[in-house]
């Protein structure tokens, strides 16, 4: 092989190599935007609910109305408009403030990782697990583990008064150096 054959192969290796990143990095871009765009979606749904339909005061006939809502929606936007995912809707909307929502890690997750967040009743845990899942880009498996382990209450930054968890969780949002305690765990807390 002539040393120009060698040459055009690695001038087609990097323009291949430079393409691929461009490629892997847009796709990236639109699927963090698109998570975005539902996160924003399903609050706005389920406020809408909330406060629109159901009046926050409406049982039964509520009910029924999030069940008619459903059967039409899924008819014609698909399953991920179920009764039960709507209900989740609402329970996201009455958990998770609309401030929160449109400036926080919150925009950045997945449904699923907003699901596996959303039962922790105590406000400061579900804020660390949702900046936590952002910045070290957890997977949904991942998020539910560290839940289950209990890795809020094992880090040194839960025995914390709460106006310190909530400026570290600012800084943690805004990539800003955060305190070891955000990080480093209770040497007395057992896995």
């Amino acid at each position: 092989m002539s040393i120009a054959n060698k040459e055009f192969e690695k001038q087609e290796f990097r323009l291949f190599s430079d393409i691929s990143r461009l490629i892997d990095e847009s796709r990236r871009q639109i699927a963090a935007s698109i998570n975005s765009e539902l996160t924003i979606l399903y609050w706005k749904i389920g406020n809408r609910i909330n406060s629109e339909i159901l009046e926050n005061t409406r049982a039964e006939y509520g009910k029924q109305i999030v069940v008619t809502v459903s059967r039409q929606l899924q008819n014609e936007f698909g399953s991920a408009f179920s009764e039960k995912n709507l209900y989740r809707m609402m329970q996201f909307a009455t958990t998770v403030p609309e401030d929160r929502i449109l400036n926080s890690a919150w925009r950045q997750l997945s449904w699923s990782q907003i699901l596996a967040i959303l039962p922790i009743e105590d406000e400061l845990k579900r804020e660390f697990y949702a900046h936590l899942c952002v910045n070290e880009k957890w997977s949904v498996r991942t998020t539910r583990e560290r839940i289950k382990s209990m890795l809020y209450e094992r880090t040194a930054i839960s025995k914390q008064p709460e106006v310190v968890v909530k400026k570290e969780l600012e800084k943690l949002g805004k990539k800003e150096v955060v305190s070891p305690e955000l990080v480093f765990r209770d040497p007395y807390f057992l896995d």
